[in-house]
């Protein structure tokens, strides 16, 4: 299954440009680099929650919450879906692969070798 979902991305980033992939990247590192949004990420990996189970879980107010969560979708690492007056989010697993995927690549380069001598000396 996680073939279908690497496939998937793929094929996915072979269609946007280079600077919306690359847009993608920074916008997924800078969504992960607040802890509130990680904490946010942890109780999303469990099931999929509305704001206020999310509000209650993590004892924030709901516009300090809606920062956050407006953050993590624009960086296309949630959905979410409203149902009546209630807004539900649940993890992008493709946007994980995209991440994911960005930093496997890191393990394929050759050994890094040294630069040359500077000649503008």
């Amino acid at each position: 299954m996680s073939y279908d979902i690497n496939k998937n991305t793929s094929k996915k980033l072979m269609q946007i440009s280079t600077s919306e992939t690359s847009d993608l990247i920074v916008a997924g590192f800078h969504a992960l680099s607040e802890p509130l949004r990680i904490s946010v990420l942890e109780l999303l990996r469990q099931k999929e929650l509305c704001v206020c189970d999310l509000c209650n879980t993590l004892g924030v107010n709901q516009s300090k919450l809606s920062f956050h969560l407006k953050t993590l979708k624009e960086a296309g690492l949630v959905h979410s879906r409203q149902e009546g007056r209630w807004i539900y989010y649940s993890l992008n697993q493709a946007q994980f692969t995209v991440l994911e995927q960005y930093l496997a690549e890191f393990r394929h380069f050759a050994p890094i070798l040294p630069a040359s001598a500077c000649e503008n000396m």
